[in-house]
């Protein structure tokens, strides 16, 4: 073992890219397993790696942790990036929370029946430009901060970021009606190591293609989703 965290997942984001882009700007190196087969997946099920049966699945410090939020947390928390007591974790869970609550249709996009995606994306827009960044636009004007939580940059400020970069994705002028989040995206996107993770050659993962849908299907036998 080369003591680096390893990363069991498929080629492309799902919810193993906010763990990566967490151990990135934590500045933690680590290694990725990509499964391409089903027979892949079968083996770490029959060698009782996937507690629940399913992944994301990280390597980490002796464990093998799934569950996605706990993966998180515990990566937030060695890294000093989970507040500094109880009730800024749980203003942080609560923000996490809802970027969480605006990625996951964005992550479900792909996986759409073709006839239904349009119906999908508006329902992501309306999401995005009507409950969720307002919210974090009001959290930053009455914080006065360039963070979320507190005067240091923690896990919420992270996701955030990972939020509006997914939503930019897919509609361009968005932002527009958010000034304090365009003032937060572009602060943010200096920090070096967030800075490194956004460059070409990072272990950042592209926006979702037909052959990343295609390997989930084959590896996880998923069908469209309707």
């Amino acid at each position: 073992m080369s003591g680096k965290p390893k990363l069991y997942y498929c080629y492309g984001r799902g919810r193993m890219e906010s763990i990566r882009w967490l151990l990135a700007v934590a500045g933690v190196e680590f290694e990725e397993e990509i499964l391409e087969t089903r027979e892949q997946f079968e083996a770490l099920l029959q060698g009782g790696a996937l507690l629940f049966q399913q992944i994301p699945m990280v390597e980490i410090d002796g464990m093998k942790l799934v569950q996605t939020p706990a993966i998180l947390q515990y990566i937030a928390a060695k890294y000093n990036l989970y507040g500094k007591d109880l009730k800024e974790r749980a203003l942080i869970d609560m923000y996490v929370g809802g970027t969480t609550d605006l990625m996951n249709p964005i992550m479900l996009y792909p996986f759409i029946a073709p006839e239904l995606q349009e119906a999908h994306l508006n329902k992501i827009r309306q999401l995005a430009h009507n409950r969720y960044f307002p919210v974090y636009e009001k959290i930053l004007r009455e914080h006065g901060n360039m963070y979320l939580v507190g005067k240091w940059f923690t896990w919420a400020d992270v996701h955030l970021l990972e939020a509006i970069l997914m939503v930019e994705e897919k509609f361009a002028d968005l932002m527009a009606d958010f000034p304090l989040l365009r003032d937060f995206k572009a602060k943010i996107s200096e920090i070096p190591t967030i800075k490194a993770f956004l460059q070409p050659g990072s272990q950042r993962k592209p926006v979702p293609d037909e052959k990343y849908v295609e390997t989930v299907r084959r590896v996880l036998q998923l069908h469209h989703v309707t």
